[in-house]
Formats: structure tokens, sequence, C-alpha cells
């Protein structure tokens, strides 16, 4: 069976946000696998690290799979020292997301990251040379890249994994834009990226919002929805579909994705119930289908 994840908390939420969250995905969210760990900014990940043995050990009791995600962008000694650290544990499983986490790792067992780009097959028969057991593959990939990815990925006995729901990571900088934007610098941010729980909106000069801001990341403005092709995503051999956390209840989110692939009614249905649970944010499939990425199309392609 096709298993559901729960995607990194790429923001930078309240411990109490944080802690509130995790206990209702443990209690009440259908997903199989989280992913814990700071991925976006390395000076966030000490809000996090004092709750993050309470947080793996409720997720475990509640019968989930806890795997640790590496920062997607290393550059300086701390970030260098908190990979390798990450590098030297056997348990939980960890994504790597950055060729340094491949260095420190070596060829022990290891997820890949959505940030690692895996675009092709060759590039996947290489990381499971280094040890990769699991692939995520980039966002952006359209469907034929996704089967072929997917066959190339199970053929060598890898899982392989694909974002179905939430913000579009686009981009890291070197720059954190969010601190730019209040005039402060990316060493004296203050920490101004929790006041933006579901990322900083990013308009065009007629006010159209664009993009999100995210620290150092930038994600596309609309969420990703592969809802209604589920069925496909799944005869093309994917193991895993993931999950973004975005604020908004990610517990009915995961109970609509777990009801749609259990069979339980239309997409359409499913998807119009998904719309009013984003409010006003808009849902967008267009990368899949080989479209400009913020794009929403219609007619989802058939299994």
């Amino acid at each position: 069976m096709t298993k559901l994840t729960l995607g990194p908390l790429a923001y930078h939420w309240s411990a109490d946000q944080r802690r509130d969250f995790y206990a209702r995905i443990a209690d009440e969210a259908p997903v199989d696998e989280v992913y814990l760990g700071e991925v976006i900014c390395s000076k966030r990940a000490a809000f996090q690290e004092a709750d993050l043995p309470a947080i793996i050990e409720r997720l475990e009791r509640a019968g989930k799979i806890v795997i640790l995600s590496s920062l997607a962008e290393v550059m300086l000694k701390r970030e260098r020292n908190a990979t390798a650290d990450l590098a030297e544990l056997d348990n939980p499983e960890i994504e790597i997301n950055n060729a340094a986490g491949l260095y420190a790792r070596g060829r022990r067992p290891h997820r890949i990251g959505p940030f690692m780009n895996a675009y092709n097959e060759a590039t996947i028969g290489w990381m499971a040379a280094q040890g990769a057991t699991h692939v995520c593959l980039p966002a952006e990939l359209p469907a034929p890249s996704i089967a072929i990815a997917a066959k190339a990925a199970r053929d060598l006995g890898l899982g392989v994994e694909v974002q179905v729901f939430g913000r579009a990571s686009l981009a890291v900088s070197a720059r954190c834009y969010h601190a730019r934007a209040h005039g402060r610098t990316k060493d004296n941010c203050q920490f101004v990226c929790e006041d933006d729980a579901d990322g900083m909106p990013l308009c065009t000069t007629d006010d159209r919002p664009i993009l999100r801001v995210n620290g150092i990341q930038t994600q596309s403005e609309t969420y990703i929805n592969l809802l209604p092709e589920t069925g496909r995503l799944i005869a093309d051999g994917l193991t895993h579909l993931r999950l973004m956390p975005q604020s908004v209840d990610m517990v009915d989110v995961a109970k609509l994705f777990r009801e749609t692939l259990d069979g339980g009614g239309p997409a359409e249905d499913a998807e119009a119930r998904l719309a009013g649970m984003v409010g006003q944010v808009g849902l967008s499939n267009g990368f899949y289908h080989g479209a400009a990425g913020y794009r929403r199309i219609a007619a989802a392609a058939p299994v």
C-alpha cells in the first residue's frame, strides 16, 4: 500500500505551536511516516532540539516512522558539524538534502531528500550506489519524468516519493531575504520569519501574490495539489506521497488524502473539499502536467 508521509516543517513556528501540531499528527493524522528537523535555516535548529526527543517518542508511540532531515544548504562550520552529527545516527533514519551530508554519511544507508535533484535514472542509480534506500523526487518534475524515475528507483529496490500537497520549494539562497525585507541582516535577523507562519507573501508591482519567502527559501505562492493525480502516481510505482506542513488543518488534509488513496469517492469531490480547507490559497499542478508550476490544469491525466 502506498504510504502517506508528512515532510519536515519548513517554517519557524513557536515552540507551543510546533508541539501542539505534532501531538495532533501523532494522535489523529493517518500518515505513516513523519520527517522532522530543520531543513532551511541552521539558526532555527536550536529552538527545536529541546523538544525533538519528546516529539519523536510520541510519534513513534503512535506507530509513525520518524525520519530526521538534514539542512538543504551547508555553508558554515556549525552547519557542517550539525550535518556530520546527523550523519552518524543509525536510528532514526536520516534524509540527506545536501552533498555535504552525502560526504559525511559515506555509503551507510540513507534517504535522499527533494533538494538533491534526483532528476533522472542515471542520478538515482549513482545515489543507490552511495547507499541511498529511498528518493524523494524534486517537485518540479512532470508526469513522464516521474514515471521513468520511479521505475528506475523501484528496479533498484528503492522507495520513491513525490510531494502531493503544499508549497513547492523553488530555491534556497546564501542571503536571507526575509531579514532583508525588514531592514535586517542574516546574522541579526532577530528571527523575524516567526511572524510569517506560512511564509511572507511576495507580490508583483500591481499587488498580486506571486511567491512566498521563508528565510533563505523561496516558495510557490500556491499549494501543490496532486490529489486527482494520485491514481496515476500509484500506477507509476510511487511508494510514498508527501504532504508538506502548512498553516491549515493538516490532520484534515491527511485524512482527505488517505480517504482518496483508499478509494473513498470521486477525486473531484475530494478536491472541492480540499479547496475549502485551504481558504484563499490557490491550488496548482502545473509542474506535473509540464506547464508553468502555478497553473491549475483541470483535467487530471488518466491512469
